[in-house]
């Protein structure tokens, strides 16, 4: 019936997420996060929306399917950012556990690597797909 809300969850020195004041070093680390995983994410997701847009534009029609694979790849890479963003902004937290002990909530980025690799394999065999394809 009532939803916990996060910031009511998540911990950081004994604050609720929602009304922590961070000290200037956990401020520069937190920026220093967003500028290393958030802005590298969407510059690659840029890209291939850039690249995407090129070869709808500048080549013919039978390179419109490569065009349109990474424009699909640039918007699986911008959702995959997304979810990086979400676990990052947990990631200096603790949660109180159900045995009400302070948890840390950090995880490594291994399940987004994991979501990315997958997403890069199945993009490179349609592209090796497509190129085959119009070899033929």
């Amino acid at each position: 019936m009532f939803e916990v809300h996060a910031g009511d969850t998540y911990h950081l020195r004994r604050h609720r997420a929602r009304s922590v004041v961070l000290t200037d070093q956990e401020l520069v680390e937190v920026r220093a996060a967003q500028r290393t995983f958030e802005g590298a994410y969407i510059r690659t997701a840029l890209s291939q929306f850039s690249f995407a847009l090129v070869v709808l534009k500048i080549f013919t029609s039978e390179f419109y399917s490569i065009g349109a694979l990474f424009a699909i790849y640039g918007a699986g890479v911008l959702f995959t950012s997304l979810l990086r963003r979400q676990q990052g902004n947990k990631q200096f937290f603790s949660a109180v556990g159900e045995d009400g002990l302070h948890r840390k909530k950090f995880r490594t980025s291994g399940n987004v690597v994991v979501v990315l690799t997958a997403l890069s394999v199945a993009a490179y065999a349609c592209l090796l797909g497509l190129t085959l394809k119009l070899g033929s």
